[in-house]
């Protein structure tokens, strides 16, 4: 045999030899070489589903360090998957041209050749979800009014590019990341991973599809309502909402009234979540409501013992929430596992109006999206091009006074004083991550739930809006499936600023019950 064949057929065996170890190859597969690389697939075995796209974010990170895999491969492989589900689901957009990132994977190999790791994710393919200005990269914010081409990058994708990621595209979302349906007149709308028929929900629900369908390692997203939150449960994956301030909003002159919406990681497993948010989190000075802890905090280990710890179920909030049956139920069904780990959940209710809640929300909401779409909704020609919701929302928020915003944040504050006397007996609340499971992905929002009628566009998503008038860290885990085979997830809550011991829970109860791991979608498993 001549001496380059040896050495390539030592370097397949010795990535062969790493993934199996890392107990990503099993029989058949594992005495094969690595589907995912282009060069090296037999021919028979061209449909199965690439290895290197199995691998959780971190197991991928070890490979391509130890040089097991080269960030070519890892790009070319993730290239082809993409090219392979991305048409069923829509989920990424503005994808680069494959010649330039295959360019810049090598740039990438050239420079841990020399020793030089820019960080964890190193090599990694990337895709930004399309709410957040990237350099030189399109994006459109799901509207014809913004779309274009930024001079400069959020302060996360700056992180996010200096640990070495290589930007791909970016995920898809709804109009202006309004409403938990990414559909937009630009691109379309997102499929969901378990059912392309479906709605993915949103904003983040181009992240969430990439995740479910390993067509991306990890992912970002953003939370105002449920963002963050919602996709990743009706895809069965998990989305964390930091503490406000742990990851800095900009640069941007509106710096001071990031007050509901946060950026946030998305991934397969709480390790990569959390790593994640070790690259997106930290303070900046362009960002003055930024908080100062060293986010390398989020690399320790996450195993803690949770014993005696009390836990709050809010369920549908003392009869205020309306569900689609079934949801209710899985998210219950959850409690077992909590209770497996030493937890005791206790049914509470916090000390304050639902209804005065809802109406704090939609006040604070109008106040902010007004002002941000005013100017297109004052030219009529711009006017047309928005969304009935988005105009609905300018007009909400030009009917405000002063004075009404001001009530509004003072019962917000009313309302985070009685969450606070809640913690002093919880560590943790929960709640549903959604009212209804995942509905037909033409249906722009149900208009009733469970025959009670919804008076908004977003009232179906009111379950998550005590998360983000709280300011606290919130993380989704999944719960199970209902009986169409649709995801469900549920809410943790953990104490203002705690982002590491919510991501303790969730590393716990994922340990307990690998909804994840073990429920692949379909789309895949056909594969």
């Amino acid at each position: 045999m001549a001496p380059e064949k040896e050495d390539k057929l030592a370097s397949e065996l010795t990535r062969r030899e790493f993934l199996a170890a890392t107990g990503k190859l099993t029989g058949a597969v594992a005495a094969g070489t690595i589907l995912g690389a282009a060069e090296s697939a037999p021919a028979a075995a061209a449909s199965a589903l690439p290895d290197l796209v199995k691998l959780d974010a971190l197991d991928l990170s070890k490979a391509i360090h130890s040089k097991q895999v080269s960030c070519r491969e890892v790009m070319q492989t993730f290239l082809g998957h993409i090219e392979r589900f991305n048409p069923r689901v829509n989920a990424i957009v503005s994808l680069q041209p494959r010649d330039s990132l295959l360019k810049q994977a090598e740039e990438r190999d050239a420079q841990l050749a020399r020793g030089e790791s820019l960080g964890w994710m190193h090599g990694f393919p990337h895709a930004v979800k399309d709410l957040a200005a990237t350099r030189g990269i399109r994006t459109s914010g799901g509207s014809p009014l913004v779309d274009g081409i930024p001079t400069e990058d959020e302060i996360f994708v700056e992180r996010l590019r200096k640990n070495g990621v290589v930007l791909i595209g970016k995920t898809n979302v709804p109009e202006f990341g309004l409403g938990s349906q990414s559909y937009n007149p630009v691109f379309g709308a997102v499929g969901n991973a378990y059912d392309p028929t479906k709605t993915s929900g949103g904003s983040s629900g181009g992240a969430s599809v990439s995740m479910a369908l390993r067509m991306l390692p990890v992912a970002d997203g953003s939370d105002m309502m449920g963002s963050l939150r919602n996709p990743a449960a009706f895809n069965n994956v998990i989305g964390f909402r930091p503490s406000c301030g742990r990851v800095p909003a900009g640069p941007s002159k509106e710096v001071f009234l990031e007050q509901l919406s946060t950026d946030g990681p998305m991934g397969r497993s709480i390790r990569d979540v959390a790593a994640l948010l070790s690259v997106m989190a930290g303070p900046d000075p362009r960002a003055p409501r930024a908080l100062d802890d060293n986010p390398q905090l989020f690399l320790r280990p996450l195993e803690r013992d949770f014993k005696g710890v009390r836990i709050a179920w809010l369920g549908d909030l003392g009869g205020h929430l309306p569900f689609e049956p079934g949801v209710l139920d899985l998210c219950k069904s959850s409690f077992k596992s909590f209770e497996s780990l030493g937890c005791r959940v206790e049914e509470a209710r916090f000390d304050f109006s639902p209804q005065l809640l809802w109406r704090t929300w939609l006040t604070l909401r109008h106040w902010l999206i007004s002002n941000h779409l005013g100017a297109f909704y004052a030219d009529p020609a711009k006017r047309a091009q928005l969304k009935p919701e988005a105009q609905w929302e300018v007009e909400g928020g030009l009917r405000l006074t002063a004075a009404g915003v001001y009530q509004a944040l003072e019962a917000r504050s009313a309302f985070y004083a009685a969450l606070i006397k809640l913690f002093e007996t919880y560590e943790y609340l929960l709640l549903p991550s959604a009212q209804v499971f995942p509905f037909d992905v033409n249906v722009h929002w149900p208009k009733s739930i469970n025959g009670v009628s919804m008076d908004t566009y977003h009232r179906w998503m009111e379950v998550v809006v005590p998360g983000t008038l709280s300011g606290c860290p919130v993380i989704n885990v999944p719960v199970g499936f209902g009986p169409a085979g649709l995801p469900m997830g549920m809410q943790i809550i953990g104490r203002n600023h705690a982002d590491f011991a919510v991501l303790q829970l969730a590393f716990a109860y994922e340990q307990a019950t690998q909804w994840v791991q073990r429920n692949p979608p379909p789309l895949l498993e056909s594969a």
